[in-house]
């Protein structure tokens, strides 16, 4: 079988309360686990996407409206579908592993560094479509 979710892999999550929110693959797991004995992925996502921004706002306005929700969650592949998108995501990789979840003071930290990656990125420009929310 081939292989779609691979690290950096932008996907759309369908069911759950993070359903049609935008996620990017930071680990897949094609056999399962022990505990997971099903395919499912490590994924990052965007919770709460940036707002609108003019030229008009000032600097205070544009960065208050410039945050990112992120959010860090194991998914099963059934409940994914991939995009033609994929974001470069060498700080992602470091920053979380299977073992992130059992604590959860390790899983803020993770979301503290993957709001920092996502927020620099936007504010850089890139993967633009990645921090608009799905129109449906």
């Amino acid at each position: 079988m081939v292989k779609v979710y691979k690290p950096g892999k932008v996907a759309i999550v369908l069911q759950g309360r993070q359903a049609g929110k935008k996620v990017v693959v930071i680990k897949q797991l094609d056999d399962g686990t022990k505990e997971r004995p099903y395919p499912h992925a490590i994924v990052a996502g965007i919770e709460r996407y940036p707002r609108k921004v003019t030229r008009r706002m000032g600097q205070k306005k544009l960065a208050h409206r410039s945050k990112v929700k992120p959010f860090i969650k194991v998914v099963n592949y059934s409940h994914l579908f991939p995009t033609r998108y994929a974001l470069e995501l060498e700080g992602l990789k470091g920053s979380v592993q299977s073992d992130t979840f059992k604590e959860p003071s390790q899983r803020e930290d993770a979301k503290k560094t993957i709001k920092k990656l996502f927020e620099e990125r936007y504010t850089g420009g890139k993967n633009k479509w990645f921090f608009t929310p799905l129109r449906f």
